[in-house]
């Protein structure tokens, strides 16, 4: 499974099919920030991070452009990411509460991070066309990790994604609408769905998403396995 999924970064990491996405992904990792700038960017399309045996798959919106762009491992190294890991680690599900880069020894237990963008977008907004060019690699890891009993949805756009794919095709989407805490089963066969607001900072900031709610996402996936 492990070399499926090695298989499938070395595609998604060569992937040009969006020209406005490769653009400006490129233009930030050249110009970078001024915070960064004695650092070298990633400036690619982002793979999936985390454990091969997962049971729960988090799906988020997209690379950030200073922080998974620069570091090349999702929700690491910006503020969507310093929320989201310590609520990991204090689930059990990652080994330590800050994720800084990619060689920071993170390591996740029985979760995987995916998204329905892989590149960073300008103003944090992929357009439809663009999350349907990328769903495919949401949907090629999906097919490798065989474990997965629950997708978390970070945000209604990753929601709308995942509702997206073949796999979730037949699904009508009224009977699936975005609300925090939200949890559906789904036929037999699929994965259920648990949904969150995404942890930016639109939201943490401004105690739409508080530690607490968060906290409580975690704790139901964790009581949703088997």
């Amino acid at each position: 499974m492990t070399n499926s999924l090695n298989e499938i970064e070395e595609a998604l990491i060569s992937c040009r099919k969006c020209p406005r996405l490769v653009a400006w992904r490129e233009e930030v990792a050249r110009v970078k920030r001024k915070a960064y700038r004695d650092q070298e960017y990633w400036g690619k399309p982002v793979p999936g991070f985390g454990d091969p045996d997962a049971r729960i798959l988090i799906v988020g919106l997209a690379p950030g452009a200073h922080g998974s762009n620069r570091t090349g491992r999702m929700f690491t190294g910006d503020g969507s990411g310093n929320f989201l890991f310590p609520a990991l680690f204090r689930a059990g599900f990652a080994s330590q509460p800050n994720a800084e880069s990619a060689d920071d020894g993170m390591v996740l237990r029985d979760v995987f991070i995916a998204a329905v963008c892989r590149c960073a977008p300008p103003d944090n907004k992929p357009s439809r066309d663009e999350v349907a060019n990328c769903l495919p690699w949401l949907a090629a890891e999906m097919s490798v990790l065989s474990e997965v009993q629950l997708i978390v949805a970070l945000g209604k756009i990753a929601l709308d994604g995942l509702l997206s794919l073949p796999d979730f095709g037949g699904l009508p989407k009224k009977d699936f609408p975005f609300g925090h805490d939200s949890f559906y089963e789904t036929p037999a066969g699929l994965p259920s769905i648990l949904c969150s607001y995404h942890p930016s900072l639109q939201n943490t900031q401004t105690g739409r998403l508080t530690v607490d709610m968060f906290d409580q996402i975690w704790q139901r996936a964790k009581s949703s396995l088997r």
